[in-house]
């Protein structure tokens, strides 16, 4: 017999209509001639990746964007035929099915070039890179100082058949920091080395730097295409920045898990790894059958929020691998009740980023977390008519 949502141990409820409405609303942020890359790297930030690569392409997205070559080649495996991006290549990766695929790859150093111009070779097709610019991020991409020559390899090789450079990119180390200084070097840097690669000849398709802090407060970023990851999921990149609602994006996950177990304990009882929770009288505790397994942060032990019975409870004692408990302080609730971890906070339940400051990190990392034991459930997969 096969469960339907509201029977399922714990679900991630992954709302397609959101996400669609949430690249629309960052579509109107940028000009008219700017296009929206959906970044769905790492699964999509844990919402899925097949699913939301195909509602950010319905709302208008017109590139994806991956980190590891693997996951752009799953999207094409899934018959996904859009412009995609992956930026985050080793010696020894699959440049072979890349370059079939027809993917766009991030070249960032002299050893990528060699490598993919090798396989462009075996594959006796060109192979279509793009640029990655050092500009102050001090991760991925060439430096000003080895710029010149990659530019001018790159080049070389694109008027040997071998390659077809199609952009030159750059990623903020600082933007979800409103006025750090670093934002307006790492601009100028950017400046700087596209129009050295533009003279030297160098005539890309698209030029970008806007990850979702920049599409949504700095325009002066956008150039030809900009990539939102996690404010497409409606989640904030930073507080400092704004809330969700500031930008009108709407949260796209919402965690949930069914109540295991309901029980009353005397005063004095431990509870969980270690006793750091003890009741200080009678109770009644409630067993949430999600742990650090399925990503809950064992951090967020003692101090994570969690809707339960028409209340925010807090997750009482350490948080072990597959569950946790909530003092219900006498009330009744029902085995099978919902326990909501984080949501849109429209019912009253917490967000992830309530969760990001119980564990004492960014919310990002909550959703993305979120493991493979925890199923799924997609909501208004229909597109909109």
């Amino acid at each position: 017999m096969s469960k339907t949502p509201q029977t399922l141990r714990a679900r991630a409820e992954i709302d397609l209509g959101a996400l669609r409405a949430n690249v629309r609303a960052l579509r109107g942020r940028v000009g008219p001639d700017v296009q929206v890359m959906g970044v769905v790297k790492a699964d999509a930030y844990g919402h899925g990746a097949v699913p939301c690569a195909r509602a950010a392409l319905e709302a208008g997205a017109t590139w994806l964007g991956t980190a590891t070559p693997h996951e752009a080649l799953a999207l094409r495996a899934a018959g996904i035929d859009a412009p995609v991006l992956c930026w985050l290549w080793t010696p020894g990766d699959p440049w072979d099915e890349g370059i079939r695929a027809g993917l766009d790859m991030a070249v960032s150093g002299m050893w990528a070039l060699d490598e993919v111009k090798e396989a462009a070779r075996r594959t006796a097709q060109p192979a279509r890179v793009q640029l990655k610019a050092d500009t102050g991020l001090g991760r991925n991409g060439c430096q000003p100082a080895d710029w010149d020559r990659l530019v001018g390899e790159a080049l070389t090789a694109q008027a040997e058949g071998l390659v077809k450079v199609t952009g030159v990119w750059s990623h903020f180390a600082c933007a979800d920091e409103p006025g750090h200084p670093s934002i307006a070097a790492q601009l100028e840097t950017f400046h700087e080395m596209l129009e050295d690669a533009e003279k030297a000849g160098v005539e890309p398709e698209v030029r970008h730097m806007a990850n979702s802090p920049a599409t949504l407060t700095l325009p002066e970023t956008h150039f030809d295409l900009v990539r939102p990851g996690i404010a497409m999921y409606g989640v904030s990149p930073s507080p400092e920045v704004g809330t969700p609602a500031d930008f009108g994006l709407r949260p796209v996950m919402r965690l949930v898990g069914s109540v295991a177990l309901v029980k009353d304990v005397p005063a004095g009882h431990g509870v969980s790894y270690g006793h750091h929770y003890v009741t200080e009288g009678a109770t009644t505790l409630g067993l949430v059958p999600l742990g650090y397994a399925d990503g809950v942060p064992r951090h967020a032990s003692g101090r994570g929020p969690v809707l339960v019975g028409g209340k925010v409870r807090t997750v009482a004692g350490r948080v072990a691998m597959d569950q946790f408990v909530v003092d219900l302080q006498g009330d009744e609730v029902e085995p099978g009740a919902q326990a909501v971890l984080f949501g849109a906070g429209d019912d009253g339940e917490p967000t992830a980023e309530d969760w990001a400051r119980a564990a004492d990190t960014i919310a990002y990392e909550i959703v993305t977390r979120i493991g493979p034991r925890v199923p799924r459930v997609y909501l208004n997969a229909r597109r909109e008519l």
